[in-house]
Order: structure tokens, then sequence, then C-alpha cells
């Protein structure tokens, strides 16, 4: 009798230990088959019962903490890349986890388009295992709720359904850097910028107080539902394809600055400095034939250039040369990935690479020429395919027409004999635009325009 009341005893403990430690839950973006971002700080975090003590094991690290509010908080010293390793909360195990480099993935459908709908899909399912490439999708979704437990190995079975964008990036970027990489996807498609800002950043911004009082926009819901939650897992960086339904909604003009503070707001809620945000510009359509839609696609560029050229560590990938005139899906995602790998290489780890197509420096005018300088000219200038085209000249009269363009050592001249006394010189500025100006290292110059006419009403 006394035998069988001790092991009562022994099971009736065991089991509450059991419940004990079933308390104690981590967040479900540390579980099995997750990426750990090297080199940084590393946050894990759950909830637990108030007072329950929590003991994280990593690689020889062990910190504990005591719950509270029901949430509980420990942080790692920073760690080598490498893996497959097995983490310990309590005791609960969570397994096959990589320490590497985690970048969130954003924007609407041209980030969100899955591989199977890219170009040349199948031979890059085909060849996509790769056991050191994880992914993580978050769902898209109104309202925060539970992160899923979702982190899967790069696979055929597994990358189809992932976005093609973010795939062909995560591939270039391992090739570089011959690290574990984690990528993770949070595009919803047909979201304007708005729905990924900071509900405080809008109402704080006189240039951007209109968008409350529009009935279709619902701000800030994506960050809350789908960023916040992410926060705050360490990552190295943002990736981001956004901006269609901005021009869509004739707004262009105000993305600078909600742009701009997109990425200020990202960066103080996840409270690891300055991260890098790379993002792709706009590529080019022709498919919106109503005159309102003139320019448009044109201004959200240069705003997507500005905040580049404005806010730290930041950069844009030039996508001229991969548009579709009538699909505002084109399907080449592969070059994109690809100039965001670049991209990344140099903002996020210092590489000296080219990663930037020349981009407008300055202008000066010699009679009735205009004589235009450039950033990333790199190895030189060049035209792709024949002659330059793409550049419109104006005087006096700020009517554009189309210029004769020629490059010379460093420099691109342009001029019309109609034009005697030449005030301004756009290039690329249509909505889907025919040009051809490169630098020797095969990267397309941005569209810019060299004057500020007001472009909306009311707005320079």
């Amino acid at each position: 009798m006394r035998i069988i009341c001790i092991s009562m005893c022994v099971i009736l403990s065991i089991l509450l230990c059991a419940m004990a430690s079933a308390a104690v839950k981590p967040c479900a973006l540390f579980s099995d088959g997750a990426v750990i971002q090297r080199g940084a700080i590393v946050p894990i975090w759950g909830t637990a019962e108030d007072g329950e003590k929590v003991t994280v094991k990593f690689r020889g690290q062990v910190v504990s903490t005591t719950a509270s509010g029901g949430r509980w908080m420990v942080r790692l010293r920073p760690l080598k890349a490498g893996g497959p390793y097995t983490m310990l909360v309590n005791d609960e195990e969570i397994t096959n986890l990589l320490v590497g480099e985690v970048w969130v993935c954003g924007g609407q459908s041209n980030m969100e388009m899955s591989l199977s709908l890219c170009e040349n899909a199948d031979a890059a399912i085909a060849g996509s295992a790769d056991k050191m490439i994880r992914l993580y999708s978050v769902p898209k979704r109104i309202e925060p709720g539970e992160l899923p437990k979702a982190w899967r190995e790069c696979a055929p079975e597994t990358v189809k359904t992932f976005p093609g964008v973010p795939y062909y990036f995560g591939r270039e970027l391992r090739k570089a850097i011959k690290v574990p990489i984690g990528l993770i996807d949070t595009a919803v498609g047909a979201s304007p910028a708005e729905a990924w800002t900071r509900l405080s950043d809008i109402q704080s911004n006189p240039e951007l107080m209109d968008i409350l009082d529009k009935p279709w926009t619902l701000p800030s819901y994506l960050y809350m539902s789908v960023i916040s939650p992410l926060q705050p897992f360490a990552i190295r960086g943002v990736i981001w394809y956004q901006g269609e339904s901005n021009a869509l909604a004739l707004r262009a003009y105000e993305y600078k600055a909600l742009f701009s503070a997109m990425v200020r707001g990202w960066r103080e809620d996840w409270k690891q400095g300055d991260f890098p945000f790379l993002c792709v510009q706009l590529a080019p359509f022709a498919g919106e034939k109503d005159p309102k839609y003139i320019d448009q696609w044109a201004e959200l560029r240069e705003a997507q250039l500005q905040v580049s050229q404005t806010v730290p560590r930041t950069a844009m990938v030039v996508i001229t040369d991969y548009g579709d005139e009538l699909d505002i899906h084109p399907k080449k995602k592969d070059p994109v990935g690809y100039r965001l790998a670049l991209a990344a290489q140099a903002v996020a780890y210092g590489k000296d690479v080219v990663y930037s197509g020349p981009t407008f420096k300055s202008m000066r005018t010699e009679g009735s020429r205009v004589i235009l300088n450039f950033d990333h000219v790199h190895g030189g200038l060049v035209a792709k395919d024949g002659k330059l085209i793409g550049f419109t000249i104006a005087g006096d009269d700020r009517k554009f027409i189309s210029a004769v363009a020629e490059i010379k050592g460093r420099t691109v001249i342009v001029s019309n004999r109609n034009v005697i006394n030449p005030m301004a010189v756009r290039y690329g500025w249509k909505n889907y635009p025919e040009v051809n100006l490169f630098n020797k290292e095969g990267l397309p110059a941005s569209p810019f325009r060299t004057d500020n006419y007001s472009l909306t009403p009311g707005k320079l």
C-alpha cells in the first residue's frame, strides 16, 4: 500500500511539473526550423503564468527570468552563424534551429506573387532545395492574432507557393554571404502604404492628415496585425515592393512623406537601430489609360528615389527593364531578387559591390544644351541596345518635347534644336517609360526630372 502511495505521489509530481512546463509557451517564431539572427542581441519571449520561472538554454548560454503580466522575455548575447541546433525553454525542446540572416519581406502583390506564377518557375522550383534557407509566412489578417509555428525548409514542395521575389533574393544572398537565410513573408496584395504605417505617424504629420478622411484607406491595420506581432524578433533588415495602390489612388505626391514615416516607425518599434530598408521602384506599366493617371507611376518612382537618397541605410532597386506594358504584375522576378541581394550586400554587409544604376546628380546648361551628371556611374555610362532614348526637354514654356541625348564621358548631353533656352530635362517620365541608360555594370538608371514643376494640384 505504501509503495502504491509513493508511486501515486511520483506520478502526481510528474503531472504537476508537466502542467507547469506547459504553462511556459515561447512565441511561435521560436519553433522548429526557425532562423535566429546572428551577430545581434536576440530577444526570446513568450507567455507563462505570473511568477513562473523561465530558463532558456542555447549554444552554451543560459538565461532566466520570471514571468510577469502573463509574459516573459530574455535576451541572448550575439551568436555566430551555424546550425542546426536545439534550444531548451524550460523542458521544451525547439529543434533544427539555424543562426544566420533574417529578412522581412513586405509590400503588396508584386512582393506577394508566388514563385509558381513567375517566369521560368518550373526550373526555379526544381532547383530550390536548400536546408539552409527557411521560409515563414505571417497570416494576412485584419486583427492581430497568434502567430503560427510555420517555419519550413526551402524545397520544391514549400517554395512554389512562397513569394518569388523573396525566394530569389534569399537564394542570391545565400550564394554571396554563405550563411543560413530566414525569409519572413508579410506582403498583402492591393495594400496601400498607409496600412503599414503607424497611426501616430499619420496623425502627427500635416502632409498625411488627409489620409484619415479617406474611407477606403483603414490606416495602420496591417502594421498592427502583421508587423507588430513580429517585434522585437531580431532581424537584419527589410525588403519592400509596394506603391501601386497609392498611385492608383492618385496619391503619389504624398508617398515620400508616407514611406519615410513608415520606415521610421518600423525602426523605432523594432528597437534595433536603423536596420537596412531596401525597396523596389515601381515597374513600367501602361495599363491605366485614363488621363487622370498620367505621371502617377513616374511621380511615385520619384518619391521612392527621394526616400532612398534621404533616409539613412536605405536603397532602391530600379527595374525599368523588366516591366510589362499591360500587366501590373510583371513575371520576371528573378532579376528583382538579384538586384535586391546586391543592395543588401552593400548596405547591410558593407561589401564593395555595384548595387545601383546611375542616379541624377546635377545639371548645367551650355547654350542650347543641357549637361547632366550622375552618381553611381562606376565603370561608365552606356546606352543599351542602340541610341540613347527616353529624354525630354523643356524651355521657358515648360512644355516637354522629345530630346536628342548622347553620352559623353561620364555625362549625358541633351538638346532639341527647337529649344533654344532649355530649362529642364526629364528621363523616363512616363507610367511606361522606354529607356536604356545603364552603367557598364548592367544596372539601369532611375527615371528622374530636373524640375520641380507642379505635378499634382497644390503640390510641388
